[in-house]
C-alpha cells in the first residue's frame, strides 16, 4: 500500500517539478535572475543537511527497532523528529525572507511555482513528523516493545521518499539555476 502512496505522490511530485523548470526555461514567463538569485542557497543548503541526516537516523530507528532496542529506537525516532522540524524551520526562514523581497505565491510565475513546489514539499515533511509522533508516542506507550510490525518500516519508505524528493526539489531549485543564469 505504502509503495502505491509513494508512487503516486513521486508523480505528483514530477509533475510539480516539470512545471517549474518549464516555466523556468520556456522564454516569456518571467523568471528572473534577480528572483532565482534571492534565494539563500547556502542558508538552505544547511537546513537541507538536517533534512538528509533525518534520513540517516530514521534509518538507525529501524534498525534498533529490528534488533529490539526499544529505547534505542526511541531515541532515533525524536532525533528524526527534531531534524525534520528544524528543516521546516529553514524553510519559513527562507518564505520569510523572500516575503520581505515582495516575493510571494502571487507575485510572479516564479513565487508561484516556487512556494507551491517547496510548500508542498514541506507539507509532505510535516505530515511525515505527525506520524513519526504518534508512532513515537505509542513506541513510549509500548506498543512496539516486540519487533515484528511493519509499521516501522512502512513509514521509514515514505520519509525516505520525502528526503529524496527534496535532493532533487534543491538542486532543481537551488543549485541549478547558479549554473544557468
Amino acid at each position: 500500500m505504502i509503495k502505491l502512496v509513494v508512487g503516486t505522490e513521486a508523480m505528483f511530485f514530477v509533475s510539480l517539478i516539470m512545471a517549474y523548470v518549464y516555466f523556468a526555461v520556456v522564454p516569456g514567463h518571467g523568471y528572473r535572475p534577480q528572483q532565482v538569485h534571492s534565494l539563500d542557497i547556502q542558508t538552505t543548503g544547511i537546513f537541507s543537511l538536517f533534512l538528509f541526516s533525518s534520513s540517516f537516523t530514521y534509518w538507525r530507528a529501524e534498525r534498533n527497532y529490528e534488533r529490539g532496542r526499544i529505547n534505542r529506537l526511541k531515541f532515533w525516532l525524536l532525533f528524526t523528529m527534531l531534524l525534520g522540524i528544524v528543516f521546516l524551520f529553514g524553510q519559513g526562514r527562507e518564505y520569510i525572507g523572500l516575503l520581505q523581497r515582495h516575493i510571494s505565491i502571487g507575485s510572479s510565475t516564479f513565487g508561484t511555482t516556487f512556494f507551491t513546489l517547496t510548500g508542498f514539499h514541506g507539507l509532505h515533511v510535516f505530515v511525515g513528523i505527525i506520524v513519526i509522533a504518534i508512532i513515537t508516542l505509542l513506541t513510549f506507550l509500548g506498543d512496539y516493545n516486540q519487533s515484528g510490525s511493519s509499521v516501522i518500516s512502512t513509514v521509514g519508505i515514505y520519509w525516505h521518499f520525502v528526503d529524496l524528493v527534496w535532493v532533487f526539489v534543491f538542486l532543481i531549485v537551488y543549485v541549478l539555476p547558479r549554473i544557468w543564469m
